[in-house]
């Protein structure tokens, strides 16, 4: 089970896309309101979500991902079940994923990228404390993955899928979609 947390002024594409590539590859990705079942993203589009935050079995996680966009990604940060969350995942060895501003502010404040390569939105590296910054559309470094924006989100729904069910089905993913992977 994947959940992709949302929250008041997330990044549209950088959590529907990765929903929609997981879903493709046959994945139950569940999208998360964790400010209520209708969110609006940092573009006006209001998303249903699948299921309110305080109704997630996080016992079911093989991953977490964690949208941009602001402030988006401000409210994720700011709300103790999220951050509650990606710690347990996180020490329970499951995957965490985070995109644009989320890997700096949500993964780099919490401390989590400390000898890590990662990637960011452009400009924002400082907040990755103790990451190695790569200027890719996306990374993977061991559990944690991450991309720069709404750019990679494509490579970025592809790493998922590929951490969850291998390359293979992920370069499958990938043509049927017509995209050529340039991680």
């Amino acid at each position: 089970m994947v959940y992709v947390l949302l929250a008041e002024g997330f990044e549209e594409t950088e959590a529907i896309t990765p929903v929609d590539l997981l879903r493709r590859a046959g994945v139950d990705a569940k999208m998360v309101g964790v400010t209520g079942m209708l969110v609006h993203g940092s573009h006006g589009i209001g998303i249903e979500a699948d299921l309110p935050m305080d109704q997630v079995d996080w016992s079911q996680a093989d991953m977490i991902v964690l949208p941009g966009g602001m402030p988006g990604t401000t409210n994720l940060y700011a709300d103790e079940c999220v951050t509650n969350a990606v710690r347990a995942c996180y020490d329970a060895g499951k995957y965490v994923a985070a995109i644009c501003a989320a890997p700096s502010i949500i993964l780099g404040g919490m401390g989590l990228l400390k000898g890590r390569k990662a990637t960011c939105y452009p400009g924002m590296e400082d907040g990755m404390v103790g990451a190695t910054p790569l200027e890719r559309t996306c990374v993977v470094d061991g559990r944690i993955i991450t991309a720069c924006g709404v750019g990679g989100a494509l490579d970025f729904g592809c790493a998922l899928v590929s951490a969850l069910c291998g390359e293979e089905q992920a370069r499958r993913v990938a043509a049927a979609v017509v995209h050529h992977v340039s991680r």
